[in-house]
Order: C-alpha cells, then structure tokens, then sequence
C-alpha cells in the first residue's frame, strides 16, 4: 500500500544569490584563517612569557618544597619522641 509522493520541480536559485553565498563562504573562510593566524601568534609570545615566568619561579618553589619537607619531617620525628639536631 505505497503510495507515490510527487514532489514539485526544485526552484531555480538565482545566480546572484549563488554568487552571493559563495563570496560570504569564502570570505569567512579567509577571516577564520586570519584571525586564527593572529590568535596563535598571541598565544606564542604568551606561552613564552609564561615560560620565562616558570624557569625564574622553579628554584624558588624548589626551595620552598624542601623547606616544607624538612619541617613536616622534623615535626613528625617530635611526635615521634626522637631528638632532632639540626
């Protein structure tokens, strides 16, 4: 029991609307292109500046890390009732 749909002739689309749509593709294309180029050069000097940023901020937190290791060591071995000399 099928039943046979006729479906009307597709409507012509203009040329100047073909046109039209073409160029906006393309020029948006070309856009993304140009603003994803500037956005990753922005991204680049970013990262290097936070590179620079972490190597000078490394040594320090090195440091700290120890610190804190050796205090939380010593506080652990007076809780343990062991002499601690320094």
């Amino acid at each position: 029991m099928s039943t046979a749909v006729e479906l009307p002739a597709p409507v012509r689309v203009s040329p100047l609307i073909k046109f039209g749509r073409w160029s906006l593709l393309t020029v948006g294309i070309l856009y993304g292109m140009s603003r994803h180029r500037s956005l990753a050069k922005k991204e680049a000097a970013l990262r290097e500046v936070e590179a620079k940023k972490q190597a000078e901020l490394a040594p320090k937190l090195a440091a700290e890390k120890a610190r804190l290791s050796k205090q939380e060591l010593d506080d652990l071995a007076r809780a343990a009732g062991v002499t601690v000399t320094n």
